[in-house]
C-alpha cells in the first residue's frame, strides 16, 4: 500500500471491518457564539453528520441498518464531528458519549474539537474515557501558520494548538489533525511545512482536505468580490503526493480529500470527483515509485 490508510489500520487493530458512524450531539462552536461567524470556510451546516433532531439511538439505528446491508458483522466507531464536541459542560458531554458507548458493537469514540476547547476538567474526563474505550480526539488545525489562522478566523494560535496536543499525548490519547490545502496565501512550500510541523508533534493520524468554496460562508462572499485562486485537481494531487512522501510513516491517513455536497458547492467542480482524486494520488505515487514516508527526514524526539 502506498500510504497508511485508515481502513487497513482498523482491520489490523480490531480484526474486522470498522466503520465510523456520524453523530450530531447538538453542540456549538466557541467561534460561532456572541455574533461570531466562525471560520471563513464553514457554513455551520454539517450535512454528513447525524440528524440533530433525532435521538442518538435513532441516529445509530438509521446508519447501522444501512451498513448492515453491506457489512453485517462490522464494528463501529461513534464519530462526533459537527461543530466543537467538547465545548460544553462535562456533564453534558457524558450524557452523549456514555450513551453511544452502550450501543451494540460500538468499540470506540472519535471526537472532533478544537485546541482551545478542552478544559482541565474535560481532559480529566477524556483520560477516563481513554481507559475504557478506543478514544480518538480530532483537532481542526487547517494550517501551522498563525497568519493563515488569523485570516481564516480560526480563533486560536499555533502555541495553543501545540499545548493541547502535548497535553493529550502526555495522557496517551490518540490525536488526529485536520489540514486544508490551498488556503489563501499559502504556497506549496507552506503546505509541505505543515506536514513537517505535524511530524514533530507525535500525532497519530491526519486528515487532508482540499479547499472548496460553499454557499453561505464568509469565503463565498470574499470570492464573489475578489476571486480566490484555487488549486487545480492536478496541483492538489501533486501537493498531496509530496506531503505523503515526507509524512512520518506510522501516522494513519484518515482522509485525503474533502466531500462537498453538489448543491452547496460553488467551486471548484473537481472537488466532487472524490474517487478520481484518490485514484490520481495512488497513480502518481505508483508512477514515481513513491510512498508515505519515503522522504521522511524530520528529527522527532
Amino acid at each position: 500500500m502506498y500510504y497508511n490508510n485508515l481502513s487497513d489500520y482498523y482491520k489490523k487493530k480490531f480484526g474486522s471491518k470498522v466503520i465510523k458512524l456520524s453523530f450530531n450531539g447538538g453542540f456549538t462552536c466557541p467561534n460561532r457564539i456572541n455574533g461570531q461567524k466562525g471560520c471563513i470556510f464553514c457554513s455551520g451546516s454539517f450535512e454528513y453528520a447525524g440528524n440533530v433532531n433525532k435521538s442518538l439511538k435513532d441516529q445509530y439505528l438509521e446508519q447501522k441498518n444501512m451498513m448492515d446491508k453491506k457489512w453485517p458483522n462490522a464494528k463501529y466507531i461513534a464519530y462526533f464531528g459537527s461543530f466543537t464536541n467538547t465545548f460544553d459542560s462535562v456533564n453534558n458531554l457524558k450524557k452523549r458519549f456514555e450513551e453511544v458507548l452502550t450501543f451494540p458493537n460500538v468499540i470506540g469514540l472519535s471526537i472532533g474539537t478544537r485546541s482551545d476547547s478542552i478544559s482541565d476538567e474535560c481532559l480529566e474526563y477524556l483520560k477516563d474515557l481513554n481507559q475504557r474505550t478506543y478514544l480518538t480526539i480530532e483537532l481542526g488545525l487547517q494550517s501551522s501558520f498563525d497568519k493563515t489562522l488569523e485570516y481564516i478566523n480560526r480563533g486560536h494560535n499555533i502555541q495553543n494548538f501545540i499545548k493541547c496536543v502535548n497535553a493529550l499525548k502526555n495522557n496517551k490519547i490518540n490525536v488526529v489533525v485536520h489540514l486544508i490545502n490551498g488556503l489563501p496565501g499559502e504556497t506549496e512550500e507552506m503546505m509541505l511545512e505543515n506536514i513537517h510541523f505535524l511530524n514533530k508533534l507525535n500525532i497519530d493520524g491526519i486528515k487532508i482536505h482540499n479547499l472548496f468554496i460553499i454557499k453561505n460562508t464568509t469565503l463565498a462572499t470574499i470570492h464573489q468580490h475578489s476571486p480566490i485562486k484555487l488549486l487545480t485537481k492536478d496541483e492538489y494531487i501533486n501537493i498531496v503526493c509530496k506531503q505523503l512522501e515526507i509524512l512520518k510513516p506510522n501516522i494513519v491517513v484518515h482522509r485525503l480529500t474533502g466531500d462537498p455536497k453538489k448543491e452547496d458547492l460553488i467551486e471548484p467542480e473537481w472537488a466532487l470527483k472524490k474517487i478520481d482524486i484518490l485514484n490520481g494520488i495512488v497513480k502518481k505515487l505508483k508512477k514515481e515509485k513513491a510512498y508515505q514516508g519515503c522522504k521522511y527526514t524530520d528529527n522527532v524526539n
